[in-house]
């Protein structure tokens, strides 16, 4: 086992694996999978101006456009740079879950982020657009049912429903060699802290970031199914990699409601059906109000730091 560096800078490529690689950006990771030199798969897309790195990284490792991209989920910070990414590799098909499929055919936004949970990046995080997105003609469902199937060109790795965060949010799986991504069913880092999550990003298992979680119910469901597949490598969407990861991740579960679970929240008592937008679109006024709410409270921080 490739044991990951305990500082990856932000901009590298670091193989933690022979044919896994984790590319650390200002606000999220994303993953490379595939040997150096062979066909590869990206999973997530980055924010907008992350698209220029992931092709350089992406020319100077593999010299080809990916097989596939696959998304854990289609929030912003994971799909900001795919436009980009698109033109650059025309013809190359994007995957999600089903449940994600709305928000990014141009359908329904994502319920909107919540900015009471507590940090500054959650006072921020109405600025992070909730969509809709439109990748329509590149987009395509993930195969398997509604909970697992293989992920499309990378032997050996499934993907499972690990919904909470989104609806259609997945985490990818190689029993081979227990390695998981996870998207953000889990963090490594208090992304709800801007300068604990962009700059210095001391290791600390979390459950997924607060302000974009929109069932929590759901994610601790979905903790407790990846500390049941015992990994031993745990990739997350931010923070550093995780390294025997199966006691901490134990951890977490037990200790969900105050590691994982904000102190308080709109979504707390407000959850959203995980298969909410199979029966309507999210409520357009909870989107109204918790947007104002965060108007006025990002206002705020940035006249005090003045």
């Amino acid at each position: 086992m490739t044991l990951p560096s305990p500082a990856l800078k932000i901009g590298e490529l670091e193989f933690v694996r022979p044919d896994v690689a984790q590319l650390r950006l200002p606000v999220v990771n994303v993953f490379f999978l595939g040997a150096p030199g062979g066909p590869w798969v990206l999973v997530d897309a980055g924010m907008p101006p992350d698209a220029a790195v992931i092709l350089r990284h992406a020319r100077r490792t593999y010299g080809r456009p990916p097989e596939a991209v696959v998304l854990t989920h289609g929030h912003l910070d994971h799909t900001g740079g795919l436009r980009a990414l698109l033109e650059a590799w025309p013809g190359v098909r994007v995957y999600a879950h089903a449940l994600e499929v709305p928000h990014l055919t141009g359908e329904a936004p994502y319920p909107f982020p919540d900015p009471t949970v507590g940090g500054s990046m959650s006072l921020l995080s109405p600025l992070l657009s909730p969509g809709p997105f439109r990748f329509t003609e590149s987009l395509s469902v993930l195969p398997g049912d509604a909970d697992a199937g293989e992920v499309p060109h990378a032997a050996g790795w499934t993907w499972r429903h690990t919904p909470g965060h989104s609806n259609g949010h997945v985490s990818l799986w190689r029993d081979a060699d227990r390695t998981v991504i996870a998207g953000d069913a889990v963090v490594t880092t208090r992304q709800e802290d801007m300068l604990r999550a962009v700059t210095m990003q001391p290791q600390e298992l979390r459950g997924p970031p607060r302000y974009y979680t929109s069932n929590w119910a759901a994610a601790q469901g979905s903790a407790a199914a990846l500390a049941g597949l015992r990994p031993d490598l745990l990739l997350t969407g931010h923070g550093l990699p995780l390294p025997h990861a199966a006691p901490a991740l134990d951890e977490l579960v037990r200790e969900f409601g105050t590691r994982g679970t904000p102190p308080r929240g709109y979504y707390l008592q407000h959850p959203v059906p995980v298969e909410a937008l199979r029966r309507g679109r999210p409520d357009p006024m909870r989107s109204r109000v918790l947007g104002a709410v965060g108007a006025v409270l990002a206002l705020w921080l940035l006249l005090r730091r003045q």
